[in-house]
């Protein structure tokens, strides 16, 4: 059977509207006669060998590692557009998260601080927020610690109970934490937003044929209108899904190689 999964986003809270949103893809990819179509997500595997599956259908990805460690490794399916503060069609934007309490008006005032990061793989976390704080760093560390979380949320959990100073945090993220779990966000504020970049891509393994890529493009533009899913695309943030390919990811790459020409090459 083959592999599908919509990581990404996946709060407990929203589950059932992936689920919902998968069904109505997978139905539609059936009509359109793919073969060995999963019933169900995979959740809780190993995103790294999920992603580099030869049986893999359909997933979300960062668009870091989809331009680093995954480079022509998957195909980029479709671009998703949200409905969240931070995104503009289809870009979205890091939240920079520091405590209400805070007396930071800027990231500059955050010089000595202690950064959590959710991981030094993904764009949102780190490689938007190394850009920003690039040309404040004159090519020296910034930080007193970088702190790694694991995961957005517990990034800025980090922040509220005092462990850490500021955090990246995606703003589709931040935007259903503040719909499904505002407890999650008491206690902090949004200091400011970095650079846009593409939303985090809709993939497939790199060797799908054009017909099938075809097919995985059809299904979602349609399974995303249906009446059915209006409440999951509520609770997902989800409006619609744009085509698009690996080439229009090549922003993400540029962010990184603009902090690396300023001499900042590692968030520290």
């Amino acid at each position: 059977m083959r592999l599908a999964s919509l990581p990404m986003y996946d709060l407990p809270e929203v589950r059932w509207a992936h689920d919902a949103l998968w069904d109505a893809i997978a139905a539609r990819l059936r009509d359109a006669g793919v073969a060995d179509v999963p019933a169900e997500l995979t959740r809780d595997c190993a995103l790294s060998d999920h992603w580099a599956s030869p049986d893999l259908l359909l997933s979300q990805t960062c668009g870091y590692p989809l331009v680093t460690r995954f480079a022509g490794r998957l195909t980029v399916i479709a671009t998703p557009v949200y409905r969240a503060p931070g995104c503009e069609g289809p870009t979205y934007r890091s939240a920079f998260v520091v405590a209400e309490s805070s007396a930071a008006r800027d990231l500059s005032d955050l010089r000595g601080a202690v950064c959590a990061v959710n991981e030094r793989t993904s764009h949102s976390g780190m490689n938007a927020l190394r850009a920003a704080i690039a040309p404040l760093a004159g090519g020296a560390p910034f930080f007193r610690e970088v702190r790694l979380t694991g995961a957005h949320v517990a990034s800025v959990a980090s922040v509220q109970v005092g462990e850490a100073d500021v955090c990246a945090i995606d703003a589709v993220t931040h935007a259903l934490l503040a719909r499904h779990r505002p407890a999650a966000l008491e206690g902090t504020r949004v200091l400011g937003l970095s650079t846009s970049a593409p939303a985090l891509p809709y993939v497939t393994r790199a060797r799908a044929s054009a017909g099938e890529i075809a097919s995985i493009r059809d299904a979602l533009a349609a399974a995303i209108g249906a009446p059915e899913l209006s409440a999951a695309r509520e609770a997902l943030l989800l409006e619609r899904f744009e085509p698009s390919n690996e080439a229009g990811y090549a922003r993400i790459a540029e962010i990184e190689a603009e902090a690396i020409a300023l001499g900042y090459a590692d968030l520290a």
